[in-house]
């Protein structure tokens, strides 16, 4: 009879055991009782959040921009890539099977800069319109800035703290970063804006609900207003049907 073992079953056949390789995508160590190093190590798995955030935001707003900006973080990290097999330095600490690619740039700190960059662009430039004398509103622009460069700089540190990085390639990685977030935005607001009126006007991007929110100054309080001003009129229509006793 033909033996149709699979490769996994001779392996465990003729070793005994199966050597169980782990998922190092988001698998990160740090040094066993260091709270800080568990700290970063939390830290570095921001990227993952904020991929998250981006395809939840893409379901539910469905907006040129976001996906503008989404794709902007794709192309970010093949450039990474391309970047780390051009220079081919190599880590500064060796983990046995895991984390062999290389490490200059840093990914991760091309990532956090990149984003954070993206988004002051995105507030100081796209944002410039809704520019009014509102305390809060500034003070929220203010903080979401300032959130993105702090978590950039606590991710910077601590992939050097956790020795995946030395701080050269978190360096360069940054810089590569800063660069490529000007480039992509001066390509989405210059090049790829204008042609946004036609593209929501296709048939799949009917069929898909994507919309464009470049001429609407305020957008999170045109879809409060809108859904508040909608829910009344519901509101008063229900009201009208119902039968007088």
């Amino acid at each position: 009879m033909e033996n149709t073992a699979s490769p996994v079953t001779e392996d465990f056949l003729k070793n005994g055991e199966i050597e169980w390789q782990p998922l190092s995508l988001t698998l990160v160590e740090y040094p066993k009782g260091d709270l800080l190093g568990k700290f970063f190590a939390f830290t570095s798995l921001a990227p993952f959040g904020i991929g998250a955030g981006f395809v939840t935001l893409i379901l539910f707003r469905r907006d040129l921009h976001t996906i503008a900006f989404f794709i902007g973080t794709l192309i970010n990290e093949v450039l990474n890539i391309i970047l780390k097999h051009i220079i081919c330095e190599s880590r500064p600490l060796v983990r046995g099977h895991l984390y062999n690619e290389y490490g200059m740039p840093s990914s991760h700190a091309q990532f956090v800069w990149f984003f954070s960059i993206y988004v002051l662009y995105f507030f100081i430039i796209r944002l410039h319109h809704i520019n009014n004398n509102s305390i809060i509103s500034a003070l929220w622009r203010v903080i979401i800035v300032g959130s993105c460069f702090t978590l950039a700089l606590i991710v910077c540190v601590g992939r050097v703290y956790l020795h995946y990085h030395t701080t050269a390639q978190v360096v360069v990685g940054s810089i590569v970063g800063f660069i490529f977030a000007t480039v992509w935005f001066t390509v989405v607001h210059r090049i790829l804006t204008p042609f946004f009126p036609q593209l929501v006007s296709l048939k799949l991007c009917e069929m898909l609900m994507i919309r464009d929110t470049t001429l609407i100054p305020n957008v999170l309080w045109f879809e409060y207003t809108t859904s508040r001003q909608e829910a009344r009129t519901r509101g008063r229509k229900m009201a009208a049907l119902k039968p007088t006793q």
